[in-house]
């Protein structure tokens, strides 16, 4: 057996607030769920990004929680990368200029795919490709 697929991806976020505001307005994607302090929750096509306040997340439960999540999280900056088309990607990167996103990188892979890279208010690291980087 293997998976079939990422169901979840989560980045830690060193401001909540200008996280969700970033998600939710200069990518456009829909909220689900919210814990003030602690998380934000988006969709994403067929699955969700998790954006954590990693102090919050190290916390273990109280003994008999509703949602008794272990410890998690990092320092640090993380990666995350959306699936796009070459007509999306410049569509993207229009808009990210638009709403004053700086774009880091903006190449063709060697074997074939482009990808733009930038990054959201904690400073993770934000890409959209071609699923075809990796021959999907």
């Amino acid at each position: 057996m293997r998976p079939s697929a990422v169901l979840e991806s989560a980045l830690y976020v060193t401001d909540l607030d200008a996280a969700a505001q970033f998600y939710a307005e200069v990518l456009g994607m829909e909220k689900i769920l919210a814990e003030p302090g602690r998380h934000v929750f988006f969709r994403c096509g067929p699955g969700v990004v998790l954006l954590f306040n990693a102090d919050a997340t190290r916390v273990p439960p109280a003994p008999g929680a509703r949602v008794p999540v272990p410890p998690h999280g990092m320092t640090g900056e993380g990666h995350l990368c959306f699936a796009a088309s070459a007509e999306e990607i410049d569509q993207w990167k229009a808009r990210l200029t638009t709403a004053g996103v700086d774009i880091e990188a903006d190449f063709v892979w060697p074997m074939g795919g482009r990808s733009i890279y930038f990054r959201d208010p904690s400073g993770n690291s934000l890409e959209f490709a071609e699923p075809r980087i990796w021959n999907l």
